[in-house]
């Protein structure tokens, strides 16, 4: 097979920049102690050239498209069981990977917070990921407390990772060329094996909080802690966009201790 179609509802767009490909892997760090690298959506296999040029490191490919599958078999031989034909979003990690590992990828726009929610969950293995992402996708990952750009993808990976945007591709590095720029990010893992607070309510706290954005806090949980609960403490007077990762630690374990005392009266 000489080449692929780009499908629109796969969300393709074949990355055809040799230099800017070989940027996205040059930003990888193996000194992060990773001895596998997964590459999701690799297409036509632009940026796997320049990763199986790399000894530091063994590369997988991973696709869900038949076509590129295909071509990527006849392209790379040498990669055998190495080259897998599936969903990453429904991949069991621990079936192929054995400890820290990194992933890469130009990854389809339709699908991004869902590859970045997928990463979080294998986040005790998956200690770097550099990625090509609609451009304001990766602003938002990367945005600060305080910036209209900052929302619960940019409080859940910062938990977590270390997040820098590394450079700009425009449409014209892409067959077809997409309608936005793009953008290249790197997440680096964080010393944080578990937050220091009750894990599972801190997410509810971030997406109760951001999905009413324009509430303050104080109204904005009140499905999570009833207000007369909710103790004085000044960051309920704020708005979710206001708060970091430490604030939203800090207010979770208040509610945690509202929510035990609450139940703790009814008793």
């Amino acid at each position: 097979m000489s080449t692929v179609r780009a499908k629109k509802h796969l969300g393709q767009h074949f990355l055809n920049d040799k230099n800017a490909a070989q940027k996205i892997v040059d930003a990888l760090t193996p000194s992060l102690g990773f001895k596998q690298v997964l590459e999701v959506g690799p297409g036509m296999g632009v940026l796997s050239d320049f990763l199986l040029q790399q000894e530091a490191y063994e590369t997988w490919l991973i696709d869900i498209d038949d076509e590129s599958i295909e071509f990527l078999a006849d392209q790379y031989p040498q990669l055998g069981n190495r080259l897998v034909h599936g969903d990453f979003l429904a991949l069991d990690f621990s079936t192929v990977f054995d400890g820290k590992m990194a992933v890469i990828g130009n990854f389809p726009y339709n699908i991004s917070s869902q590859i970045l929610f997928k990463i979080l969950d294998e986040r005790q293995r998956v200690v770097q990921m550099v990625g090509m992402f609609q451009k304001e996708v990766a602003e938002r990952c990367v945005a600060k407390p305080g910036s209209k750009e900052y929302g619960i993808l940019s409080v859940f990976l910062q938990a977590y990772y270390d997040v820098e945007y590394l450079f700009t591709v425009k449409a014209g590095a892409f067959n077809p060329p997409p309608k936005v720029l793009s953008g290249v990010m790197r997440m680096n893992r964080n010393t944080v094996e578990e937050l220091d607070c009750d894990e599972k309510l801190f997410w509810r706290v971030v997406k109760a909080g951001f999905n009413q954005r324009r509430k303050t806090l104080r109204n904005a949980l009140s499905a999570v802690v009833p207000k007369d609960k909710m103790s004085d403490n000044k960051l309920y007077e704020l708005r979710a966009e206001r708060l970091s990762v430490a604030d939203f630690v800090e207010l979770t374990n208040e509610i945690t201790h509202a929510l035990h005392t609450s139940t703790n009266d009814k008793q």
